[in-house]
C-alpha cells in the first residue's frame, strides 16, 4: 500500500480514485497533473519530485486498512513515534496527533489543501477534526519546511488534501467490534457532487461513534498479580496514621478499622485496591462533521474557491474513583474511634477512595469550524504564464469540558469536621445549637457503600471548564517561469501571509481557587501576530547530457516577525540530480523554527506534585559540596536534616507549581537529507528509495525537573544560582517542618537539544498481470540510529534510540509491509505492521529483578542498570473486497488477525502495556460504499 516516492505516488492517484471520480472528468485530471503543487514547494510544474522525501496515501489505500479515523492511518506509518490517540485515557482529552520521527506533535505541520488547520492551545493538531470520508490523498514530507510554510514544520509536514473533481453521490457505511465482543464502532458518510462548465459544488456529511474497552476486559490490563499494575494504597475503608501524638506522620504506622471496629494495622495486600478494571482502555468519542467546498469561474483566469467544515467530537475518559488524601479526621467526628474521642486526638492522613461515586468521568464536546474563501487564477506577461493566489482563513474551536467525581475540600473538611447525632436520628455537622447548615457528615473509615448519597451531593461538584482557540490568516502567492536558462526555465514562488493567534482557557472556579481534590489550574489568555515573506527558486543547471540528465537547485527562504518575540529568517537550499534516467539522487539542507504556543506563553500556572531528592539532605551526594553547605546553612537547614521519606526520592505533599514564560524564544532546527530513487527500466513496475536525515534542534522548549531546578541553584555556577534559586521557597506553609521545601515554580525554558538520525526505505513493485491477477508489494522501513536528548548545553546526551519511556518508545525500526492483489471485481490486501523490540529501565531489585526482568545483572560504568526488554511486535491485517454489479464495494477485514498481544511493559504507568500498540484482541469490520 501506498508509501511510495513523490512522483510515483502522485503519478498514481487518478489509479487509486475511484472509478466514478476518474470517469467524471479525464480531461481534468491530465491537466491537473500538467502543472501540480507538491508538498514542500509553491512551484507549480509538470514533474513532481522534488529534493525533498515525500510519499503519498490514497483514498482507496486509507480505505484498506479498515480504521475510521484519519490518525489511526497516520499513526502506523513507520516515520511516526508516540502521539496522543483514544487509547490514553489517563492523560488523554480525545485528541489524536501525528508526531513524526518522535519529535512530538507540535513540531509536526499539518495542513489541508495546503493550508494551515486548526490547532489547539499547545499548537498541535487533533486529526480528529478532518473527516476521513472528505480526504482524496494524504501527502507526508519527511524533512522541515519552515522556508515554505513557517513554524511548526522541523520533523516534517503532512497536507490533507480534500476530494475534487467529485460529481454524482456516494454513501458509505462500516461496523466493527473486537474479538471480545467490545470496542463497537459505526461509520456512516455521505458526499454529493455537482459540476457544470464553470462551477462545483462538493457537500459531505459524516458520521462516526466508537465505544469503550475497559481495561479490565482484558488480560495484561485488568491489573493484579504479578506486577499489581492496577494496585493502589488509597481504597477501602479508609486508613488512617495514629501519629502518637508527634507532629509528623512520615514513619508512623497505618491503621484500617475492620467491620467490628476494631483499628487493625493496614496491609496493602489487603486493603489496597485494584483501580484497573474501572479505567477506560481504548476510551469513547462521537464525531459529526459536515463539509462543503466549491469553485466557480467567474472568467477563464480568475476563479473563486471556498471551503468550510463543522466538526463536533463528543469524548469521554473514566479513571477510578477520586482518592481523597491527607485529610484530617476530627477527633469529635461522630465517626471517629471511640479511644480517639477519649484521647481528644485528631486522626491525621486519612486516606479513602470514593468509590461511591463509580469513578472520575472526564468530558469533552469540541467544535470546530474551518472557513477558506479566496481567488486563484493566471495571467500571461508575454508567453510566460503566472499562477496566483489570495485568501483567507478562519479557524476556530470551541470546547466544553465536565469532570464528574471531584470534591471540595472545603466541603470535605466540614464533612471530616465534628458532628454529633442529633435527637432526630440524624447525624449533623457541627455541634448541638451550632449546626453547620447543609452539612453532611462524611465516615471515611467505613466500607464501601458507608459514604451516603447525600453526602456525596454535599461535598462533591462538577468541574465545568471551557477554552477556545482562533486563528486567521490573510495570503497571497505567485509562481511561474521568470527566464528560460540552457537547462530549463527558471521557477519561482513568492508570498506573503498575516496570521493572527488567539486563545484562552477557563477552568472552573473551584478548581482555579485551588478547591478542589484535583490539581488546581489558574486561567489561560494570550494572542500574537505575525507577517511572513518567502521567496523560493527552483534553479535548473544541466539536462540531456551525459551523466547529467538532469541537474537542478532548489532554493527558499522566508522572513517572519512576531510580534511576541521579534523575527527570524530561514533558508533551505536542495539539489536533484539524474545521472541517468533510471536513477535521481537528491538531498537537502534547511533551517526550521517552532514558535512558542499560547499554552506555552500564556498558560495558567497548574499544581503537580513532583519527586526530589532535597540538595540539603544528609543522604544527598550534594549534601557534602562545600558550596551546598554553605547554602544550605545560610537557609537554616541544620546538617542532621534528614529529608521525610526514609532516604528515598520523596514526592512533594504540598504541590509545586508549573508555569509558563511569556519570554521564550522560538526553537530552531537544522534538518538534513540524502538519498536517492531507483527505477530500473529493465524491472518494469519497480522502484526503490532510501533516504538519509538528520534533525538537529536547538533551544527547545522544556520544563525543567525540580532535581534540575534545586541541584543547579545549590551546587551550580553563580549565573545559574541567579535563575534557579528564586524558584522555591522553605517552610513557609509545612506545619511543624520548616526545613521542607513547600514551594517551587518549574517555568518552561529554552534549554533543551534533539538530534535524531536515521535511514527511510521504501521499496515498491508492481509486478506484470498474469492469469491470477494484478500483485503488488509495497515496504516501507524508517530505522533510526540516533535518537538524542540534552537537557540543556552542559549536560549529558541521553541516548533514547531503541529504549522505552514511559508513554514514551524509541523504536529503532518501525516497518510495513502490504500485499495486494486485485482480479476483476475481486480484491484482497494482507498488511504487516512491524515495531522492533526496545528496553526499558528494570524497576525491580533482588529476587525481583531476576525473575521479572530480562538482564537483572546489567552492570554500566555508573554501577547495577538492569534492564527489561519489550519483544518486537508484528500486526497482520487482512482485507477481501467485492465490486459489485451495483456499483458498490463490500469489503470484510481484520486487523490483528493472529490477535498478538502488546509486550508487557515494567514501567508503562497504566496498562502494562504502552498506548501506541494495538488494543489486544483481534478487531473485524464491514464497510459498504455505494456510488450512484
Amino acid at each position: 500500500m501506498g508509501l511510495l516516492p513523490a512522483g510515483i505516488a502522485i503519478a498514481l492517484v487518478p489509479a487509486f480514485a475511484s472509478a466514478q471520480e476518474a470517469d467524471a472528468a479525464p480531461a481534468q485530471d491530465a491537466t491537473t497533473l500538467d502543472r501540480i503543487e507538491v508538498t514542500g514547494s509553491r512551484i507549480k510544474r509538470a514533474d513532481v519530485e522534488t529534493s525533498q522525501p515525500i510519499f503519498s496515501l490514497s483514498r482507496a489505500e486509507i480505505e484498506k486498512q479498515g480504521v475510521t479515523s484519519v490518525a489511526d492511518v497516520l499513526q502506523r506509518i513507520s516515520t511516526n513515534g508516540a502521539a496522543l490517540n483514544s487509547t490514553f485515557n489517563n492523560g488523554g482529552d480525545g485528541s489524536s496527533g501525528v508526531s513524526l520521527r518522535n519529535l512530538g506533535s507540535s513540531r509536526t505541520l499539518v495542513l489541508v489543501n495546503g493550508r494551515r488547520w486548526t490547532t489547539q492551545l499547545d499548537g498541535s493538531v487533533d486529526l480528529n477534526t478532518i473527516p476521513a470520508s472528505i480526504i482524496e490523498r494524504v501527502e507526508v514530507l519527511k524533512d522541515g519546511a519552515s522556508t515554505i510554510y513557517g513554524s511548526d514544520a522541523i520533523a516534517g509536514v503532512v497536507n490533507i488534501i480534500t476530494r475534487r473533481n467529485f460529481e454524482g453521490a456516494e454513501a458509505g457505511a462500516y461496523l466493527g467490534q473486537y474479538s471480545a465482543q467490545d470496542g463497537d464502532r459505526q461509520a456512516y458518510d455521505f458526499s454529493l457532487g455537482v459540476s457544470n462548465d464553470r462551477s462545483s459544488v462538493l457537500l459531505g456529511a459524516s458520521y462516526v461513534k466508537e465505544e469503550a474497552v475497559m481495561a479490565g476486559d482484558r488480560k495484561i490490563s485488568a491489573g493484579g498479580p504479578p506486577f499489581f499494575g492496577g494496585q493502589s494504597g488509597t481504597g477501602f475503608p479508609g486508613s488512617f496514621v495514629d501519629n502518637m501524638g508527634t507532629a509528623s506522620n512520615a514513619d508512623d504506622v497505618r491503621y484500617v478499622l475492620d467491620a467490628q471496629g476494631n483499628k487493625v494495622v493496614y496491609d496493602s495486600a489487603v486493603h489496597g485496591y485494584n483501580t484497573a478494571p474501572d479505567n477506560y482502555l481504548l476510551t469513547p468519542q462521537e464525531r459529526t462533521s459536515l463539509f462543503a467546498q466549491a469553485t466557480f469561474d467567474i472568467a477563464d483566469n480568475l476563479t473563486f474557491r471556498a471551503e468550510t467544515l463543522y466538526n463536533q467530537r463528543i469524548s469521554e475518559q473514566l479513571l477510578a474513583a477520586m482518592p481523597v488524601t491527607g485529610l484530617t479526621l476530627s477527633s469529635q467526628s461522630y465517626y471517629a474511634p471511640q479511644e480517639y474521642k477519649n484521647l481528644g486526638r485528631d486522626l491525621i492522613g486519612v486516606n479513602r477512595r470514593f468509590q461511591e461515586t463509580g469513578g472520575r468521568s472526564f468530558n469533552q464536546d469540541v467544535k470546530n469550524f474551518h472557513f477558506y474563501g479566496g481567488l486563484e487564477g493566471f495571467f500571461n506577461v508575454g508567453e510566460r504564464t503566472f499562477d496566483w493566489d489570495v485568501g483567507y482563513r478562519y479557524d476556530r474551536t470551541d470546547q466544553n469540558d465536565l469532570t464528574h467525581g471531584l470534591f471540595n475540600v472545603q466541603a470535605l473538611n466540614n464533612a471530616y469536621g465534628p458532628s454529633f447525632m442529633d435527637t432526630d436520628g440524624v447525624v449533623k455537622c457541627g455541634a448541638p445549637g451550632a449546626v453547620i447548615a447543609g452539612c453532611v457528615p462524611i465516615n471515611p473509615l467505613g466500607g464501601l457503600g458507608s459514604i451516603s448519597p447525600e453526602a456525596l451531593n454535599y461535598a462533591g461538584f462538577t468541574a465545568h471548564d471551557s477554552s477556545r482557540v482562533v486563528s486567521k490568516s490573510y495570503t497571497a502567492n505567485i509562481s511561474g517561469d521568470i527566464v528560460d536558462l540552457p537547462a530549463g526555465p527558471l521557477g519561482f514562488a513568492a508570498g506573503y501571509e498575516h496570521r493572527a493567534e488567539s486563545g484562552q482557557f477557563d477552568p472552573d472556579a473551584f478548581i482555579a481557587a485551588g478547591l478542589s481534590t484535583g490539581n488546581a489550574r489558574s486561567p489561560t489568555a494570550g494572542s500574537y501576530s505575525l507577517d511572513e515573506f518567502y521567496l523560493e527558486l527552483a534553479v535548473p543547471v544541466l539536462a540531456d547530457l551525459p551523466f547529467a540528465k538532469l541537474l537542478d537547485f532548489s532554493v527558499a527562504t522566508r522572513y517572519s516577525d512576531f510580534s511576541n518575540f521579534g523575527n527570524t529568517l530561514n533558508s533551505k537550499f536542495g539539489f536533484r540530480w539524474k545521472p541517468m534516467d533510471d536513477l535521481l539522487i537528491r538531498g537537502n539542507w534547511s533551517e526550521g523554527f517552532r514558535a512558542p504556543s499560547i499554552s506555552n506563553l500564556y498558560g495558567g500556572n497548574t499544581d503537580s506534585f513532583e519527586s526530589y531528592i532535597d540538595p540539603c539532605s544528609s543522604h544527598s551526594p550534594l549534601r557534602g559540596n562545600p558550596q551546598v553547605a554553605a547554602r544550605c546553612a545560610a537557609e537554616g537547614v541544620p546538617a542532621n536534616y534528614v529529608q521525610p521519606g526514609n532516604g528515598a526520592s520523596r514526592q512533594t505533599l504540598e504541590p509545586f507549581t508549573w508555569t509558563s514564560n511569556d519570554q521564550l524564544q522560538p526553537e530552531t532546527s537544522t534538518s538534513k537529507t540524502l538519498g536517492f530513487v531507483y527505477s530500473p527500466s529493465w524491472l518494469t513496475g519497480f522502484d526503490i528509495a532510501v533516504d538519509w536525515y538528520k534533525v538537529k534542534i536547538e533551544n527547545a522548549i522544556t520544563r525543567p525537573e525540580a532535581q534540575f531546578i534545586l541541584d543547579k541553584c545549590y551546587a551550580g555556577t553563580a549565573g545559574e544560582q541567579a535563575a534557579y534559586c528564586g524558584l522555591y521557597q522553605r517552610g513557609g506553609t509545612s506545619a511543624g517542618n520548616p526545613n521542607i521545601i513547600d514551594k517551587l515554580e518549574m517555568p518552561l525554558l529554552n534549554l533543551a537539544q534533539y538530534e535524531v538520525e536515521g535511514y527511510d526505505v521504501t521499496l515498491n513493485y508492481r509486478l506484470p498481470e498474469t492469469a491470477y491477477g494484478k500483485f503488488s508489494i509495497t515496504w516501507d522501513t524508517s530505522y533510526t540510529s540516533k535518537w538524542i536528548a540534552t537537557a540543556t548545553k552542559d549536560s549529558v546526551a541521553e541516548e533514547r534510540q531503541g529504549l522505552y519511556l514511559p508513554q514514551d518508545p524509541y523504536w529503532r525500526i518501525k516497518s510495513n509491509l502490504y500485499l495486494d492483489w486485485t482480479k476483476g471485481d475481486f480484491g484482497a490486501t494482507w498488511g504487516m505492521r512491524y515495531k522492533s523490540g526496545i528496553d526499558e529501565e528494570c524497576p525491580f531489585t533482588g529476587a525481583d529483578a531476576q525473575e521479572y526482568c530480562s538482564d537483572p545483572n546489567r552492570v554500566t560504568a555508573d554501577g547495577p542498570a538492569p534492564r527489561n526488554h519489550l519483544g518486537a511486535v508484528t500486526y497482520h491485517d487482512i482485507q477481501f473486497r467485492y465490486n459489485t454489479p451495483w456499483n458498490a464495494t463490500v469489503s470484510v477485514g481484520s486487523n490483528n488477525v493472529f490477535d498478538k498481544d502488546p509486550p508487557l511493559s515494567l514501567t508503562a504507568p497504566y496498562n502494562m502495556f504502552d498506548p501506541q500498540y494495538d488494543v489486544p484482541g483481534r478487531y473485524y469490520y464491514l464497510q459498504y460504499r455505494q456510488r450512484f
